[in-house]
């Protein structure tokens, strides 16, 4: 018998929380590590050394030890942010301020700023640009794809949806961000993704 060994040579980080899309879930713990690279799940602890987290279908769960407030994203190549309704939770803070300061929302801020300088990609699918609507700053002018009935929200947010024959595509591309538009679109979604952080 031949055991196949794959070095493991990038690492992606993705945000979880409550309520996550396990059709994604699925893919990326299956494609990422068959293509070399780790990937690696954070969320907001609220204190604790560790919180499970369950899927929107109640089909699988997943423990997830790293705090984003205490995430160094200079040691991935990526940020995923999943869909579902995690991205939701994720942006919700405890007092609301003028600027949202929710730890996952800080920790996109960094993000942002790398993407833009090109050392990170970055990766949302189906209602996950919620937390880019947390902050308008993030998504204004920029070109993306989400689920429909979020529509709404990511333009009041400033993002400019891509359209074709009158329906938002399913994957587009600007630069380092790469925006899905549902679960159903999510092997063309990581392929696209793996070809962004391997030209990084």
């Amino acid at each position: 018998m031949v055991i196949w060994s794959i070095k493991l040579t990038h690492k992606v980080l993705v945000l979880i929380e409550e309520h996550y899309d396990e059709t994604e879930f699925n893919v990326f713990n299956d494609f990422f590590p068959s293509n070399g690279i780790e990937v690696e799940y954070a969320s907001y602890l609220w204190g604790n050394d560790s919180l499970t987290f369950e899927g929107n279908d109640k089909t699988s769960k997943v423990e997830v030890t790293q705090c984003v407030s205490k995430t160094n994203l200079s040691n991935y190549k990526g940020l995923i942010l999943i869909g579902g309704y995690a991205m939701d939770r994720l942006r919700y803070e405890e007092k609301c301020k003028a600027v949202n300061q929710a730890p996952a929302v800080v920790l996109l801020r960094k993000a942002v700023e790398m993407m833009d300088q090109g050392s990170i990609a970055i990766g949302t699918i189906c209602h996950s640009l919620w937390l880019f609507c947390a902050d308008p700053r993030l998504i204004k002018g920029r070109e993306v794809t989400c689920a429909h009935n979020i529509v709404c929200d990511v333009e009041n947010a400033g993002g400019k949806i891509i359209n074709t024959s009158g329906t938002n595509v399913e994957l587009h591309q600007q630069g380092l961000l790469i925006t899905g538009k549902h679960p159903g679109c999510v092997d063309v979604f990581v392929k696209a993704f793996k070809d962004a952080i391997e030209a990084i």
